[in-house]
């Protein structure tokens, strides 16, 4: 009888719900994420298709360095293709979805800076925060700490270019093959 009811109740559990119990995160992507076919890569493309900061993610499971993750409905694999060595799948996905929707920060931004984060695209002067809303992330291989002088970002597989911080915490300068 025990197990019938186990069954049942796993059975009726809802997907959000059980995926709140197991501990996968759940809410918002942190900042502009690309895509590639449905694959995410920890590299963030920025030359390959954007989905929005603040758009509603839940992970829905872990096999490996890949995380199989539902945003706006719709199915993604998101993968440590160059930082598996440096962290770990969980950690990734705990810095991408947060809990509180990031649009209304984006909002309150400069228009100029607002419009640049919308596009995608980093520009001199935003803060680290601002670039991290951006563009994302730096890949843990090339950018160890966001505290780094100089970011290693990527356009493409081939394409690369970096964000030079001055000493006011903001970008200084573009290098490589930003646009």
């Amino acid at each position: 009888m025990n197990k019938t009811r186990l069954a049942v109740a796993a059975m009726s559990c809802s997907a959000v719900l059980c995926i709140q119990a197991q501990g996968k995160p759940e809410g918002y992507t942190c900042c502009n994420l690309h895509y590639d076919k449905g694959w995410i890569s920890d590299a963030n493309w920025r030359a390959a298709a954007m989905i929005p900061a603040g758009a509603r993610i839940t992970v829905l499971s872990y096999d490996g360095s890949i995380a199989s993750v539902e945003i706006d409905g719709k199915p993604y694999r998101v993968a440590l293709d160059y930082s598996k060595k440096l962290t770990t799948i969980d950690e990734y996905m705990n810095k991408l979805v947060v809990k509180h929707d990031p649009r209304p920060r984006i909002e309150h931004a400069a228009p100029k800076v607002r419009e640049s984060i919308k596009q995608g695209r980093v520009i001199e002067g935003m803060t680290r925060e601002e670039a991290l809303l951006a563009v994302g992330y730096p890949s843990l291989h090339k950018t160890p700490t966001l505290d780094a002088p100089v970011w290693q970002m990527w356009t493409s597989r081939a394409g690369r270019y970096e964000i030079h911080w001055g000493d006011d915490g903001k970008i200084e300068r573009l290098a490589g093959s930003y646009y």
